[in-house]
Formats: structure tokens, sequence, C-alpha cells
């Protein structure tokens, strides 16, 4: 239960409907209770009539008093269960709604180390499966909680007030069920706890296999899959079969120790009857309609406590990212106009979960509107150091000071606003091609969209599909080429004119006459802005203002592509593989 305190917030937040829903609670079992009395009462009539102590007149007009005190009080208490359950069960969907909100919102605020960590299966089990366990607590397990604890305080006072005796005889059962009920939720809690985990891994496990569905087919690797999917599939069957068998216990006991109850009643009810103890048999009807009356809320016990057991193991994991702090966090709320002058002063970095050293004292100035190109071969930090001026890492060691203020000193949300990222991996959304242009930009016309396709040269290309902008795209743009895709997220961080722009080695997959015309076309929307280019072609980077080379995480050469090509070093070499044959010097 400690895990479900995180949610006392919510109860505070909706207490009013929770206190309204605790008073409906309470007048629908005191309604509840007077029906065996009646019913008791119309069998007492009966009995006297047998005996002849009362008319047949008075017996009718007894038994029709009592038959319509029997449906208005069931009808009333009917009605207040249903106001008991529109203000409960709806307040736990408020709270499933807010709950849900801020796992997403507490989601967007984490780093991404935290995401390479963690598996895309597990983030939206914990969002959806463990949300939903969590939401059965908050509503139906507290609902009934609350039912059975009145009903079981109404129905056992009103049952000692008839027979003190009576009463205790037929609570015999109710030690053995609290002993029972404890030892079945240790061991539900477990046997949950342990499912939900491997609900995860499979849900993680199904979803890298529909997002590499093309690489499994293109290795015809289908059987093996489906091999391993069975394995799993067994796993998580064997843990809810478990789960499920624990679960399957609560009833039959509980019908059990009902039952006894019953025969308790009956066997002592009748002795006292016999010996005079009582004097009217509707008592023993009463007291059997009491303890059948508590036949549900002591049942629900059990399907309460279940729920209560899962919750709890949901809650844990759903803390479990909800306590994760960000590693990269604002420490202020003052917002800067970005203008565009980055500084790197003796920077080193280091990857937590690789350790990989990727960038060793690092130290470069790039001045406002100047364009800057970065070389090296694959894992020289080239990337990284576009991941640290966007602020999703912090260095190890050294300084980033963008426009002489220290990075850290930036508001993360105000910086990166005004930065335009290309990334690596060009990824697009399920949604049209016009939508993720837009993306970038939330109230650009078509006008502007199209602009900056064409741009991006890529509006020829939108165009030619039947509908155009409109098209919707396959999960992670799988529709378009990876040159489309490269070219329609170039669109989308043009659009958002940001003073900023960085691209990180997107146009590796677009030939050399495209990537020449989009670089044409950058020059001058690019003039204004400081512009990092991230490649491994000299033809990207040849028309920087600077360019600078990096191996191992260091920087080896740097200059403009005159100078460099005089210093006759890593540069030249690359220059001439790669565009001695096209280029003149």
């Amino acid at each position: 239960m400690k895990e479900l305190q995180k949610l006392n917030k919510y109860f505070i937040k909706y207490k009013y409907r929770f206190l309204l829903g605790i008073v409906i609670t309470i007048a629908s079992q005191i309604f509840t209770v007077f029906t065996p009395q009646y019913i008791g009462d119309a069998i007492t009539v009966l009995e006297h009539f047998l005996k002849n102590e009362i008319t047949a007149e008075a017996t009718k007009q007894a038994l029709w008093h009592n038959m319509l005190l029997i449906i208005g009080t069931t009808l009333l208490a009917g009605f207040l269960t249903f106001l008991m359950r529109q203000t409960i069960i709806v307040m736990s969907r408020h709270i499933e709604f807010d709950l849900k909100n801020e796992i997403y919102d507490h989601y967007q605020k984490l780093s991404l180390d935290f995401y390479k960590r963690q598996r895309t299966g597990d983030l939206m089990s914990r969002i959806s499966e463990d949300v939903a366990k969590v939401r059965q607590y908050v509503g139906p397990a507290v609902m009934y909680s609350i039912n059975t604890i009145f009903r079981m305080t109404v129905v056992i006072v009103q049952m000692y007030i008839i027979s003190p005796t009576l009463t205790w005889y037929s609570l015999i059962p109710v030690p053995f069920l609290a002993v029972l009920m404890y030892k079945l939720s240790r061991e539900i809690n477990k046997r949950s706890f342990e499912y939900q985990q491997n609900l995860s891994k499979l849900s993680s496990f199904s979803q890298e296999i529909f997002s590499g569905i093309r690489v499994i087919k293109a290795y015809t690797l289908e059987n093996r899959e489906n091999t391993s999917y069975d394995e799993a599939t067994t796993e998580s069957k064997t843990k809810f079969m478990r789960l499920a068998y624990t679960n399957a216990l609560i009833g039959p006991l509980m019908i059990l120790l009902i039952g006894a109850s019953n025969l308790i009643i009956v066997f002592i009810g009748a002795k006292m009857y016999i010996n005079g103890i009582i004097n009217e048999i509707g008592i023993i009807a009463q007291f059997i309609l009491y303890i059948n009356m508590l036949t549900w809320p002591i049942a629900s016990l059990g399907w309460v406590s279940t729920m209560i057991q899962e919750a709890d193991s949901s809650q844990k994991r759903i803390n479990e990212f909800l306590n994760e702090e960000p590693s990269i966090q604002s420490n202020t709320e003052e917002k800067h106009e970005l203008e565009g002058k980055i500084e790197f002063k003796n920077v080193h970095f280091i990857y937590e979960d690789t350790k990989i050293h990727a960038l060793n004292n690092v130290s470069f100035t790039i001045e406002k509107g100047e364009s800057v190109a970065f070389l090296g071969k694959t894992g020289s930090g080239k990337s990284t150091i576009l991941q640290l001026i966007s602020r999703l890492y912090d260095v190890s060691s050294g300084k980033i000071l963008i426009d002489g203020i220290d990075i850290k000193d930036w508001n993360v949300e105000n910086l990166r606003d005004q930065i335009a990222v290309v990334p690596q991996d060009a990824f697009l959304f399920s949604d049209t091609i016009k939508n993720n242009i837009q993306f970038g930009k939330e109230n650009a016309t078509q006008e502007e969209i199209e602009h900056y396709a064409k741009i991006a040269d890529v509006h020829k290309n939108i165009v030619r599909f039947d509908k155009g902008y409109d098209t919707i795209l396959g999960e992670r743009g799988i529709t378009l080429s990876g040159g489309q895709k490269q070219r329609v997220s170039i669109a989308r961080a043009l659009i958002k004119d940001a003073p900023v722009l960085l691209l990180d080695d997107c146009l590796s997959a677009v030939d050399t006459e495209t990537e020449e015309r989009i670089l044409n076309n950058l020059k001058d929307i690019s003039a204004k802005k400081t512009t990092i280019i991230v490649t491994h072609r000299v033809s990207s980077a040849k028309n920087a203002d600077k360019i600078i080379i990096l191996n191992e995480g260091e920087i080896i050469e740097q200059g403009s592509h005159n100078q460099l090509i005089a210093q006759n070093g890593y540069y030249t070499n690359l220059y001439n593989k790669q565009l001695a044959e096209k280029d003149v010097i």
C-alpha cells in the first residue's frame, strides 16, 4: 500500500466528489438494512396468524404494509447505489485521466539518457496497462471497500441489537476469513508484480518485431521470431495462470465460510427458539438475510484485495518512472533572445551508459551567422557536438557558452525553441506530409509549407502523390524513400526559422546533384543564421565558412576549405578521394 500513497493527492483534488460518494454509501447501507427487518416482521406476522393470534384481515394489512416498505426501501437503496457509482467510479475516470497526463508529461521532461535505457514497449505498458490497474483501485476497489465497511458495520450492529448471542455465533468464520485473505493477498501481490513485469517485456518484444518487420522479412526470419514469440507468450501465460489460480481460490473460500455461517445460524437459532431464548422465528430469517447481505461484501474482500495488490504492483512500476529525475534541468526561468554565437571551451564528454569518451578537450568558436561544417570518421564525436549544443546532454567537464552565457544558465525550453535540428535519423510521424512539415511551425500557411519544401528540393516529389501534401505517411515515414524523408525533415527544420540551424548528416541519402541543389538553396536562407553541418562528404562542407575535422573526439584540423587544402592533411586526402575528378581547385 505504500506505493499507492502517491495517489492521495488525487483524492484530495476530488475530495468533494469523494466525500459525497461516502455520504451516499452510508445512506444506501442504512436503507438496505431495513429490508431483512421487514421480511422478518412479515414472517412473524404469518407465525402469529398460524397460531391464531391475529385475524386474517390484520395479517393481510400487515403483509401489504411490510411489502410496500420492502419495495420502497429496496428502490431507494438501489437509486442511492446508482448515485454512489456515479460519484466514485466517475471520480476514478478523472484520476485515470490525470495520472496518464502526469506520466506523459513526465516522459516529455525526462532526458535522452533515460530513453536510451528504456524500451518503448515498457513505456507504453506503464501508461496503459499499469494505469488501468491503478484505476481499478481508485474506482471499484475504493467504492467496494467503503461499501463493505459501512454495510458490515450497519448489519452487524443491527444483528447485535436483535440478538448478541446469535451474532457472535454467526461471526465465528470471520477470523478464518481474515487470515486466509491476508495470506492470499501477499501471494497475489507477488504473482501480480511478476506478471506485470513479464507483460512489459512482451509489449517491448512485440513493438520491436513490428518496427523491424522489414528486416525480419528481408532475412526470412519469420519462423525464428514466431518461435521466440511463442516462448515469450508461453512464459506470460504461465505467470498469468499462476496468478489466476490464486485468484480462483478466493470465491469458493468466501462461499464456504458464508455457508458455514448460515448453518450456524440455523442450528443455534433453532435451539434458541426451542429453548424460548428468542420468541419469533422471523428473527432467524432476519439473521440468514443479514448474513447473506454480507456475502458480497465479504466475497468482494478477495476481489478488492486482488485489485489493491495489483494496483500496488502497477503503481510501484509507475513510481519508478515518476521518481526518475531528468538529468537535464533548467536552472532559471529567465529567457534570452538567441543570437547565435557558440563557444566550446575544453569540453570533455563521456556517455554514461557506454563510458565512451566521445569528446576530448574540444575548443572552438562559432560566430553569429557563421556556417561551420564538422567532418570526421564515424564515431569521431560530430553528432555529439550537436546534441550538446541542443543540451540533450550536459558536458562531463569544460564549458559551452551560447552568446557568452553558460548553456546551463539558459532555460532549456527557451534554448531549444530557438534551435532548428535535422537529426541523423530522419524521423517522421504517421501523419500527412503537410502536418510533418508544419510540425516546425504550427500556424504555417500552405504557401510557407510549399516554399520550404521547394528549398529542400522535395516539393516536386510530393505533388506527384495522388493526395499531394495530404498524403498519409506510414509509421516512421515508411511511405517515403530515405532521401525524401531527409528532405521533408529539412523542410520541417527550415520552416521553424530559428537563428541556429543544426544539420546532422541529413544529406547522406540523396545523390550529389540533389545535394548540390539543396546546399545552393540553403545559402540565402542560412546567410543570417548560425549553421552547423555534420557530414561525411566534402561536397557538403567545402562552402562553409569554417571546417572542423574531428578524429576520436579531438580536433585535428580546422579552417576554411582553401586553408585546409593548403595544409595537405586529412581534409586534403578526403577531398582528393571524393571530389578530385569533379572540382577544379
